[in-house]
């Protein structure tokens, strides 16, 4: 911590200054530590923290599901978890693939361009091995995929994919529309080399064997719907929803209770000597005229302007206005 100048020494400080024997460029300056973080413009980052612990999030919930799906399918006890969720480049990720590999090219509209699933050789091999009939633990095969094999994994492959939807669809309705398989990752050029990605791999314990699988998701396909990635919007939703849910219940309930509505043609005044005598035939002379609306009373509060006629053989009123009144506020 740097000494504290007395009074005496600030003072002799700015004699010296206006003196001139001392120069303002000669004070001590303290050394300003500046952190400089370190960015790439060839590999920008557009993903936020945000939008990474959705995709996360989503694909957490998509790891059960298929896990289940995968243990029904081979008959064996599958475990698939989320292990990471980042940024990279598509060259990235297209030079980490092995060839030859399982990758399901496929669409999610309304998300833009395509989506790549990859399955490496080890896990795609014990899933065809266990559906032909085998135990599904051989640790290493090294040989191309024939056209048996792809027909057997695209099977495999259409049903692990198509759970995105189940995942998705608290975010985004979502559909699946798969294009094709590819084993050689290196013919599959939908990207540009430097287009960010976003790289999802899952662990898959499936008996004795360990091994991986990625989901690559271009930042172009998610770009118009990154404000559905912000999970406080999630919650918002689902608010919004429920208040919705609440208004219609009680607008239903609102909707059944009975009223009584009357309908007032005009007024009068008379004595009480001339009501003791009203017989049958005797005319009322109203304040209202017969071309002129009518008032119309629910629970005796006047609500509604109308205009008196005939429905069929019943009388009738058609709405003509409301009645507008002013909120008295306390003062």
């Amino acid at each position: 911590m740097a000494d504290v100048l007395s009074q005496s020494e600030i003072d002799a400080l700015l004699s010296a200054l206006s003196a001139g024997e001392l120069e303002a460029e000669e004070l001590p300056k303290e050394e300003e530590k500046q952190k400089v973080k370190v960015y790439d413009f060839r590999s920008p980052q557009k993903f936020s923290k945000e939008h990474i612990r959705a995709l996360e999030v989503i694909h957490d919930n998509f790891a059960r599901i298929i896990s289940n799906y995968l243990t029904a399918q081979v008959r064996k006890n599958t475990k698939i978890n989320i292990q990471t969720v980042e940024q990279i480049t598509y060259e990235e990720f297209i030079h980490s693939v092995p060839n030859p590999t399982i990758m399901t090219v496929f669409k999610m509209p309304p998300l833009n361009g395509t989506v790549l699933f990859e399955m490496n050789p080890t896990f795609s091999f014990n899933v065809i091995d266990i559906l032909l009939g085998g135990n599904g633990e051989r640790t290493h095969v090294n040989k191309e995929f024939t056209d048996i094999d792809k027909n057997i994994i695209f099977n495999v492959a259409s049903g692990l994919v198509s759970n995105l939807k189940l995942a998705w669809e608290d975010v985004l309705d979502v559909s699946i529309e798969i294009e094709n398989i590819e084993t050689n990752p290196a013919l599959n050029q939908t990207l540009a080399p430097n287009e960010p990605v976003a790289l999802i791999t899952f662990s898959v314990e499936m008996g004795k064997s360990s091994t991986f699988i990625h989901l690559c998701i271009p930042y172009l396909s998610i770009e118009k719907f990154l404000d559905k990635l912000v999970m406080q919007n999630w919650f918002q939703s689902n608010e919004d929803e429920e208040n919705e849910h609440i208004r219609k219940k009680i607008r239903n309930r609102i909707n059944n209770v009975e009223v009584d509505v009357a309908v007032q043609l005009g007024k009068t005044d008379i004595i009480v000597d001339d009501f003791l005598r009203l017989a049958a035939g005797d005319v009322l002379v109203l304040d209202n005229k017969a071309s002129s609306p009518v008032d119309v009373f629910i629970e005796n509060e006047l609500c509604y302007y109308a205009k008196p006629g005939i429905m069929g053989k019943k009388m009738g009123i058609s709405i003509l206005d409301s009645v507008r009144k002013d909120v008295e506020s306390d003062e």
